[in-house]
């Protein structure tokens, strides 16, 4: 629980700074798009709202935002006619790679004493409290 106490605060507060840092206007929501984007490549909606465990509709509202900065856009998808693909602009790429290398930059000075055993072991015991709540429904 003492976990519990100190990731949700965490999070609200992280979301608050990238709000306050934003780039380009970039809210919490779209950088989250653009993000997935820049790590998996295209996806679909319904793909990015499972990988981030919200819901369809709100990654569409942001795909939207997202579309009319310019910083993502819609290609056929493949695999469904119906479902297009999501992918990075050139200027969603620019966007993304200067959000996430500014956000490394605040997070090393976090890191203090911190080692890379320290880090691994965090991400595991995250991870690993994030399979327990897998049967909960996004």
């Amino acid at each position: 629980m003492e976990v519990f106490a100190l990731v949700g605060p965490l999070y609200r507060r992280v979301q608050r700074r990238i709000e306050l840092d934003a780039t380009h206007g970039v809210s919490v929501g779209v950088r989250a798009v653009l993000d997935l984007l820049r790590e998996n490549g295209p996806m679909t909606v319904p793909q990015m709202g499972r990988a981030q465990s919200i819901s369809r509709q709100f990654v569409q509202r942001m795909v939207n935002d997202g579309m009319a900065a310019g910083l993502v856009e819609a290609v056929p998808n493949p695999a469904h006619a119906r479902s297009s693909l999501i992918r990075l602009t050139g200027a969603g790429r620019a966007a993304i790679d200067t959000i996430v290398d500014r956000e490394h930059a605040v997070l090393r000075q976090a890191a203090g004493d911190l080692t890379d055993t320290d880090l691994s072991t965090t991400v595991r015991v995250l991870g690993r409290m994030l399979e327990l709540f897998a049967d909960v429904d996004d």
